[in-house]
């Protein structure tokens, strides 16, 4: 780079620019930026501030407690179990509900266990045998029921093939799948939901249960979309609004999601915040899956009269309800919404902006708006250099040729000679403009304006 061009570029760190106003007769240019405008102005209106509330301060740290009771009595005649009343104590687990609790729908039972000796159920791969050294003893079953004794015991109808001889609670369990709902009653129980919640930003709090002198009242109220401050919901209601069969679900259980949601607007009344809920299957039952719906086993225990333990053990097959506590407050907060007022003003700039690169580069006139949108002004010994320079021109004048876009008065020579009588800077203007130094202007005896009126 040479010595020229590096002054070149430290003097022009020494240049200001400032804004020059055009005003261009542009009808197609004009409407473009006016819709912009308004599209900036509506998008600001309705989805910033009346949709999206984002004049507000938003608080979403919110503080939940959940509590839940189920109530509800079944009756079953099965030969394995015979008569039997089933109520909240058989089959809610746990007993004291809260997030999570498990409805029983459906049960497998395998009764008078006692540890022994037994052969390994068949279909297990790891307690199948030939001889007994497959068998190696004290190893435990992999999911199986027990720890090996090193014995192969030999199947009826097989003399080759066999099971492992295992130490375990025997028989052990039965392979057998459920047929049909064991509670089928189930569908009318009815669950009760608490739900307190708090919004420590301002300090707000509030429950989803109608605050009421009458004890009655959650006695006989169920809940409906005109009821919400009534949570007590029927299993059967709840599994349908979720999309699901109730027979269908109960037979080897499933995953029920229950949603609350908070949406408070702390600028309007405490009534108007209040409690939206939607139910969802959050097991998916479309999914091709080995091991589908929801079952987990526990025993009850007990002692014959000789001392000895024994157990009762229960394959439990149900729905598994999930409750989510969302929401969010909102209140009015001033800085916010100057930061939001802020951004669209700065969005209003960028429309300009765009109107701008249109108007000097997309349209057929944009040479002609460039050349006035764009001016640079020197100083005073910089003029006086261009002025010695037109001096200079002036001995061999350009050939006069007729220049787009200029209007030309028909009496500049007397202009010009009355000019010089006046003051110095008209004489300056005369002379630049015989060079041809400034083009596409309209050339008045007045002092420049920064603002221009353009018209093509």
């Amino acid at each position: 780079m040479g010595q020229a061009a590096w002054k070149g570029f430290v003097l022009s760190l020494f240049d200001y620019k400032t804004a020059k106003f055009v005003v261009a007769k542009s009808k197609k240019v004009g409407l473009l930026y006016r819709v912009l405008q308004l599209t900036i102005l509506l998008y600001l209106l309705i989805w910033v501030f009346l949709i999206k509330k984002s004049y507000q301060d938003i608080d979403t740290s919110l503080q939940s407690a959940v509590v839940t009771k189920v109530k509800g009595v079944a009756y079953t005649n099965t030969t394995m179990l015979g008569e039997r009343l089933w109520d909240v104590a058989d089959f809610v687990i746990p007993s004291q509900g809260e997030n999570v609790f498990f409805v029983v729908t459906n049960l497998i039972v395998t009764p008078s266990q006692r540890q022994g000796i037994c052969a390994e159920r068949e279909g297990i791969p790891d307690g199948e045998c030939s001889e007994d050294t497959d068998c190696q003893a004290g190893e435990s079953v992999v999911a199986g029921h027990g720890l090996k004794t090193g014995r192969c015991l030999r199947l009826e109808n097989n003399a080759t093939r066999g099971t492992c001889e295992i130490f375990a609670w025997c028989p052990v369990e039965t392979m057998s799948m459920p047929t049909e709902p064991l509670l089928k009653d189930a569908e009318g129980f009815t669950i009760f939901i608490k739900n307190y919640i708090r919004f420590p930003k301002f300090n707000f709090s509030k429950a989803n249960v109608l605050e009421t002198d009458n004890r009655n009242f959650l006695k006989t109220c169920r809940f409906s979309p005109n009821n919400l401050y009534c949570p007590i919901f029927r299993l059967g209601s709840i599994v349908r609004w979720a999309g699901a069969d109730f027979q269908d679900i109960a037979l080897k259980g499933g995953v029920i999601g229950i949603h609350i949601e908070w949406d408070c607007d702390l600028d309007k009344a405490a009534s108007n915040c209040n409690p939206h809920y939607y139910f969802n299957r959050l097991d998916n039952k479309q999914t091709k899956s080995v091991s589908s719906g929801y079952n987990f086993r526990f025993a009850r225990y007990y002692r014959d009269p000789n001392g000895v333990e024994f157990r009762d053990l229960m394959k439990a097959y149900g729905i598994r309800f999930d409750v989510i506590v969302n929401g969010k407050a909102g209140k009015f907060n001033i800085i916010p919404t100057v930061i939001n007022i802020g951004s669209g003003l700065a969005l209003m700039g960028a429309g300009a902006f765009f109107c701008d690169l249109v108007l000097i580069y997309a349209i057929r006139k944009s040479e002609f708006y460039r050349d006035k949108k764009f001016e640079k002004v020197r100083g005073q010994k910089e003029e006086a250099n261009v002025e010695v320079e037109a001096n200079e021109l002036e001995q061999e004048p350009p050939e006069n040729k007729p220049l787009e876009g200029v209007q030309q008065d028909e009496q500049l020579p007397e202009l010009a000679q009355s000019g010089r009588k006046q003051n110095s800077n008209c004489q300056e203007i005369f002379e630049l403009a015989r060079s041809g130094l400034q083009e596409n202007t309209i050339l008045y005896s007045k002092q420049p304006q920064i603002l221009q009126t353009v018209r093509t």
